[in-house]
């Protein structure tokens, strides 16, 4: 094996155990009791349909490939999604609508993801969120977010390879500009303009930002998301790494 090699496996190493220590701090998090009761509860009652599930209940981490040069940023996990399953997206509607959309584009080995141990896999891809707990009435507070800030920071740092970040909703929007905002590497955050399939150059050697719809119930039952729409995102996210 050739030096060059055993620096990339290095680093590589590096990387998986930060990335390990981030996902151990994030399931043993306390610092929102609101969300935590909340989570604690919904685990307790579960839903008819899952009664025989044994719930996540806890903060949910982020998920995917260690080598990834795409980054998603969602709101937090769904109540009945990945509050029981444990891995972010997994279980619920709008997990289906992305992951199904992500297979097709070259970044999921598969095109559904239903638990922890089904078998899926992310190619070039973390899918990380805003917010780690299910939250009441899908609305975290801000002091809640600004709570989970730090966790996605440190996912943001640990990834050193990410080329492209996609932010599903105003929420997850405005998080990440914020955490750009104060790292001092943007001046404003309201010189960005959310829109669907919008893309941000931020410069200073960022990763390009791309803005869409969140796959919420709300969005795509509704048509506001389409699934050709929600496609085009990814494909312009695989153009850029290309």
């Amino acid at each position: 094996m050739s030096a060059a090699d055993r620096g990339r496996r290095a680093c590589l190493k590096r990387r998986s155990n930060e990335l390990d220590r981030i996902a151990a701090e994030i399931t043993a998090c306390e610092l929102c009791p609101r969300l935590r009761d909340h989570c604690r509860e919904v685990a307790r009652v579960k839903r008819r349909a899952y009664r025989e599930w044994d719930y996540w209940g806890k903060p949910v981490p982020g998920f995917g490939d260690p080598k990834a040069r795409l980054f998603i940023i969602g709101l937090a996990p769904g109540a009945h999604g990945a509050n029981r399953t444990g891995r972010i997206f997994t279980g619920d509607r709008s997990g289906d609508f992305l992951y199904s959309v992500l297979h097709e584009a070259g970044f999921a080995s598969q095109p559904t993801s239903v638990s922890r141990d089904d078998g899926l896999t992310l190619q070039d891809c973390w899918i990380s969120a805003a917010g780690r707990c299910a939250p009441p009435d899908n609305k975290p507070l801000p002091q809640e977010l600004r709570n989970c800030r730090p966790y996605l920071e440190r996912e943001l740092a640990a990834l050193d390879k990410v080329q492209a970040v996609v932010v599903l909703g105003r929420i997850a929007f405005a998080a990440y500009l914020a955490i750009l905002r104060d790292q001092g590497s943007i001046s404003r955050a309201r010189s960005f303009v959310f829109g669907h399939n919008a893309v941000h150059a931020v410069g200073g050697g960022l990763p390009v930002l791309i803005s869409s719809y969140h796959p919420s119930q709300q969005n795509t039952s509704t048509g506001r998301l389409t699934r050709e729409m929600f496609l085009d995102v990814f494909v312009q996210a695989a153009r850029i790494l290309a």
